[in-house]
């Protein structure tokens, strides 16, 4: 099993020291703190499909179910934000379990299909249940507080919200460094070797689903208290489509990468106006002015050009060229 190259050090603490000005520096809190959720959503994924080649399809419902939960719990049942967190958290975890149960023991594209028709379950639930408000979704998700500390103060909600996601992504590289992970390692390059090892295969990959449902589930916790609200948008495929799309632009199977690609993806979505705008002026060409409302073709576009020059995608082709070892393409 080839060694994957670790991250210098000075440049984590680099990127976390550029987090932590960021506020200061011109950022808009909302806008760091829902590209931070999709990171850690992205990094939830990747923990699953990057080290363990499972590619689940269903992802958005433990992101947007747990989502739901949190805001139901701080709106109509008045909980804390730690305890709806939690409580979001509980329930990614348990729709995980189910999930996990019936698809780890199938393959390839079957195990896609299972994940992707149970996903479509909660979605309809989510769309006819009375707590969800349907298509005008779930309004007026309050912060509360953390500590004594008021979370409607956007800058303080960003602080909480960087927190939990480093804390999140560093416990994540030590289960990936970890016996377990090296386990999951071998089961992604050659299950049946792996077997014949004495491994179980399907409780390390059950197992290795829930790790990802559960911070899936905290990334969509999180987004419904900083947006405070709740859409079908978080359990729709699409948003499904959207987190392989981060994660494979970044680098699938890096530490950086679902972090690198998810910022370039919420960037596109978010400012899209302004980046065409800005194009439009640097070049006089006016069709530049129609990518205002054309961001899923421009994301279209990145994956195409992604799978034709990055195969393995920003952060693996950075790596490749400048002397780290190789990650495997597939």
């Amino acid at each position: 099993m080839p060694r994957r190259p670790r991250i210098p050090v000075y440049m984590v603490w680099g990127l976390l020291l550029l987090a932590i000005a960021a506020p200061w520096l011109g950022l808009y809190p909302v806008l760091g703190m829902r590209m931070m959720c999709f990171a850690l959503f992205a990094c939830a994924f990747n923990l699953l499909a990057g080290y363990t080649g499972l590619i689940s399809f269903g992802h958005a419902a433990l992101f947007g179910g747990a989502g739901y939960i949190t805001g139901l719990a701080l709106t109509s049942w008045g909980w804390s934000t730690p305890a709806g967190i939690l409580l979001g958290v509980l329930v990614a975890l348990a729709i995980g379990l189910v999930m996990g149960v019936l698809a780890v023991r199938r393959y390839g594209i079957y195990f896609s299909m299972v994940t992707l028709a149970l996903a479509q379950i909660v979605y309809f639930y989510c769309l006819q249940a009375d707590f969800t408000g349907g298509e005008d979704g779930l309004q007026g998700i309050p912060r509360g507080t953390l500590f004594g500390l008021p979370l409607q103060s956007d800058r303080v909600m960003y602080y909480v919200v960087l927190v939990v996601f480093v804390a999140s992504w560093w416990f994540m590289r030590r289960i990936v460094r970890s016996p377990f992970g090296q386990v999951l390692q071998a089961v992604s390059e050659n299950e049946p070797r792996t077997i014949s090892l004495g491994y179980r295969a399907n409780r390390y990959k059950l197992g290795v689903f829930l790790l990802s449902a559960g911070f899936a589930g905290l990334a969509g916790a999180l987004k419904s208290v900083v947006m405070g609200f709740e859409t079908l948008t978080d359990v729709h495929w699409s948003t499904s489509g959207l987190v392989i799309l981060m994660t494979l632009v970044g680098g699938l199977g890096t530490d950086l990468g679902p972090i690198l690609g998810a910022v370039i993806i919420t960037v596109l979505e978010e400012k899209m106006g302004t980046i065409s705008r800005f194009l439009e002026q640097l070049t006089g060409i006016h069709w530049f002015a129609t990518l205002n409302d054309s961001a899923s073709m421009v994301n279209g576009a990145i994956f195409v050009l992604c799978v034709l020059l990055f195969r393995r995608g920003i952060v693996g082709a950075l790596r490749e060229r400048w002397g780290g070892a190789q990650v495997p393409a597939d």
